[in-house]
């Protein structure tokens, strides 16, 4: 209806315009000398010459006269061909909008518990089919989303169960014992509360694991040298535990520096944790620095050799090495000789959200020799100047234009570029 509306107005506008055109052009001397022709004999004619006067009357008659049936018959014309626009407009609005009609049907079926359903319109490759193709690539991305909420609500109800199971067990097994003793009552609530504490522990996983993914809604500069120094994992100081060797320099980010702390607490126990042991050598292996203005932290570790197609399962919730969810209940050390062996599930994901919520990527990839490699790359940033005036920089071993020594990157044994495998970025 709008296009043939805009039809009428521009035919209207047509039709005033040529009407306008003919009633001020001039008559020619054809038109003169048919109204001599057709002037009836005795009006005002008394001579063979006609009467100038009365030739212009009637030829202004006549004039008017023919004006008038243009504007009639243009005016029919437009009102049948504006009539025909309608009813053509019609057949090809429906023609068009066709496809229109059936894609708003298949969406209106489409639901949460109906996500693999397309709209998978045929045709040539127009602006109808390409909205059709986007809205298929949504419905993968949400299809994909949802699953994997499934998927993590899931694994965290079974996580949060095991520790209340044997809780319940724990205590049971205590209340039908009729000659329970005071050491095995004892013994029955420490067990209950290293259950409870390990509830705390997840609890408070998954707590940071959605706040990361939450997004930054303020950020501080943060060094990640400083950050790692502080939170250096004591190697070497129990038997059998990994030899820690760090390398730091300066690497400023912009970001949360509570976030970015467990994104450091979590990789670095992550390397202790799964790390070889026994008589081999094990270590683990910590660089801070920036390369092309990027602050990136970089980790290896020894540990058991990790086929390269599991690596990216390593950065999903509540995958382990091996298995998607299967834990055994934790396995306390004695006292004073570490935390449990087992973890939860979430500290690389963990370490995935949080570089993705600072814009940065995250890259993995297996040492031949066993282990892995994580290197986290952030965004570049400067930060503020702490003073307004500086000493000269006299020291030789610095480089040039920068303000610390130069710290070359260590020769780290992993596999080539292109054996990494990105688990995170900022467009995740």
């Amino acid at each position: 209806m709008l296009y043939s509306a805009l039809f009428m107005a521009a035919g209207a506008a047509l039709l005033g315009f040529t009407y306008l055109l003919a009633s001020r052009s001039a008559p020619s001397k054809g038109v003169v000398s048919s109204v001599e022709a057709g002037m009836p004999a005795g009006q005002g004619l008394t001579t063979s010459v006609p009467d100038p006067p009365a030739l212009t009357t009637y030829a202004e008659a006549l004039r008017a006269d023919q004006l008038h049936q243009l504007l009639v018959e243009a005016g029919v014309a437009l009102a049948v061909m504006t009539f025909a626009s309608v009813a053509l407009g019609w057949i090809m609005a429906g023609r068009v909008l066709a496809p229109l009609r059936t894609m708003t049907a298949a969406a209106r079926r489409i639901s949460a518990d109906n996500l693999r359903q397309r709209l998978a319109v045929p045709g040539p490759e127009d602006e109808l089919k390409a909205m059709a193709d986007t809205f298929d690539d949504v419905l993968g991305r949400l299809e994909g989303a949802f699953e994997a909420q499934k998927q993590f609500v899931a694994n965290a109800s079974h996580e949060l169960r095991t520790p209340l199971t044997l809780q319940q067990a724990i205590v049971d097994v205590a209340l039908a014992d009729p000659g329970a003793s005071v050491e095995s009552l004892r013994a029955a609530c420490l067990r209950v509360r290293a259950a409870g504490q390990e509830q705390e522990r997840l609890i408070d996983a998954l707590l940071t694991l959605a706040r990361s993914q939450r997004g930054l809604r303020s950020g501080e500069f943060v060094d990640l040298a400083e950050t790692v120094r502080d939170l250096l994992p004591d190697g070497g100081s129990e038997p059998g535990a990994p030899v820690v060797r760090a390398d730091l320099g300066s690497a400023p980010v912009l970001g949360d520096p509570q976030l970015i702390e467990r994104l450091v607490v979590n990789l670095a126990d992550n390397a202790v944790r799964h790390n070889t042991l026994g008589d081999g050598e094990s270590w683990v292996r910590l660089w801070t620095g920036t390369e092309a203005g990027f602050p990136v932290l970089r980790i290896d570790n020894t540990g058991p050799v990790i086929p390269r197609d599991q690596v990216a399962g390593l950065f999903q919730p509540f995958r382990r090495l091996g298995t998607e969810r299967t834990r055994a209940r934790p396995r306390t050390r004695p006292h004073g000789q570490g935390r449990p062996r087992e973890g939860l599930g979430l500290g690389l994901s963990i370490v995935t959200a949080v570089a993705t919520a600072h814009g940065g990527t995250v890259e993995a990839w297996p040492r031949p020799q066993g282990g892995l490699s994580v290197r986290v790359t952030f965004p570049p940033c400067v930060p503020p100047a702490t003073s307004t005036s500086r000493e000269p920089d006299t020291d030789p071993d610095r480089e040039p234009g920068r303000g610390r020594p130069a710290v070359p990157r260590p020769e780290f044994s992993g596999r080539p570029e292109t054996d990494r495998q990105g688990v995170g970025s900022a467009g995740d």
